[in-house]
């Protein structure tokens, strides 16, 4: 099965050429290189956050596969959804799901379920993609989108990640897409948004989940960062680093309401 590119046009060039040199213009092939565990990139159109996401791909080494978990913005398909066969199509070409490790996850988790229609028309996973190509033109990939439900269910899933890369002995980074406070004064944004990347910074899921409460953090992506932050753990995870934080404002000029976006990277 192909899954064909949903948002190609609208978030990111449709046209590969306007494509390459758009992620050319976005990122730097000169950066020092990190052995990065799993990563936090947002998931706006390239206009406003693609200099976050193109920050943090910059600076990684790459492996052979990467594993994408976003969140589910349309609520189509099964509340945790995971494709392990077929190729995903971007105007850069297609990409290889790694089906093995995918199969393994699926296996290791009592949550998941496999499922095409989640993926469909979500852009979460889908704009994440051409940055992959374009540092690495036969990657691999392993597509999860999760829906809402409590802690302890992305836990699992994170769990279940760690143990399937440990059983295979695969190298492969794990990409959490989620964008950050949405439609707040630019400096309310950066405020809350502190306040969140701090617990990520140390690791603390916990942490990460009340602050989200306590102060109304509108963070659409948590579930994928908490899966993200207890899988990375599990991996000898130590250490995070803020990479590019920016709001839709930097590029917009009105900062009135905006989006804000965060790249951190996790390693050992």
């Amino acid at each position: 099965m192909i899954r064909e590119a949903a948002v190609a046009g609208q978030f990111y060039p449709g046209g590969p050429e306007e494509l390459k040199e758009t992620i050319k213009n976005l990122t730097s092939r000169e950066k020092a290189k990190i052995d990065a565990v799993g990563v936090v990139s947002p998931h706006a159109g390239y206009i406003y956050s693609g200099p976050v996401a193109g920050a943090v791909f910059s600076r990684l080494k790459f492996t052979d596969t990467f594993i994408l978990i976003g969140p589910n913005h349309r609520g189509a398909g099964k509340p945790f959804s995971i494709t392990t066969t077929g190729r995903w199509k971007t105007p850069l070409g297609e990409v290889q799901i790694n089906a093995a490790l995918a199969g393994a996850i699926l296996k290791a988790s009592k949550y998941l379920e496999e499922d095409n229609l989640a993926h469909r028309y979500e852009h979460s996973l889908e704009v994440q993609v051409p940055f992959l190509q374009y540092f690495k033109a036969d990657v691999m990939i392993v597509p999860i989108v999760l829906s809402q439900a409590p802690p302890p269910v992305y836990k699992e899933i994170g769990l279940a990640i760690a143990k399937a890369i440990k059983e295979m002995g695969e190298e492969a980074v794990i990409v959490a897409s989620s964008d950050m406070t949405h439609y707040e004064p630019h400096e309310k944004a950066k405020a809350k948004d502190k306040r969140a990347i701090e617990a990520i910074l140390n690791l603390d899921a916990d942490e990460l989940v009340q602050r989200i409460a306590k102060y109304d953090i509108s963070m659409c992506g948590y579930a994928p960062v908490i899966s993200l932050i207890t899988a990375a753990k599990e991996l000898g995870a130590e250490k995070a680093e803020l990479v590019k934080y920016q709001t839709s404002g930097d590029t917009s000029g009105d900062y009135s309401s905006v989006v804000g976006y965060a790249g951190i990277i996790i390693s050992r």
